[in-house]
């Protein structure tokens, strides 16, 4: 993978974005001390090479009543390709399973669950992530809180 040149400006305009993805061309364009064309031109090639994948809004899952956080080590029967696609297909299906990672260590993945209550996460555990496919057993763990969780890269 090839990695494309990235300079001060558009470093600074990650940056900017990463605070506020609302801000404006011309208020972006006078805060990294360029012209708003050429601004604009390095916001679109950002987005054509992928480097910003896109812009949302960052919703608070607390404000929502999503404040049980549970991460949970999965362990799979089978590690091989297709088994591996399998699972992570279905996993990307869940939408209570806020990030999965596939791990180097003693399991297999690693998922951060978003739930209202321990309730509601014992059923997504029991009815939904026990039966993704080829998952041979998992272990969790319950966050009591976060302490850093903003989503952001640190400064470019």
């Amino acid at each position: 993978m090839a990695f494309p040149d990235i300079d001060r400006f558009d470093r600074a305009i990650l940056n900017l974005l990463a605070e506020d993805g609302r801000i404006s061309v011309a208020d972006l364009a006078r805060r990294i001390g360029l012209s708003k064309t050429p601004t604009q031109t390095r916001l679109k090639r950002l987005e054509t090479e992928g480097i910003i994948t896109g812009y949302r809004a960052l919703v608070d899952p607390i404000r929502l009543g999503l404040d049980h956080v549970a991460f949970v080590e999965v362990k799979l029967d089978d590690t091989r390709q297709a088994a591996l696609a399998k699972f992570n297909a279905a996993v990307s299906k869940l939408p209570e399973v806020e990030q999965a990672y596939m791990m180097a260590s003693h399991f297999d993945y690693l998922l951060k669950v978003r739930t209202r209550s321990m309730t509601d996460y014992r059923a997504v555990l029991g009815e939904k992530i026990s039966s993704l496919p080829h998952v041979s057993s998992t272990s969790t763990y319950v966050a009591m809180e976060a302490v850093k969780e903003d989503g952001a890269l640190g400064p470019l």
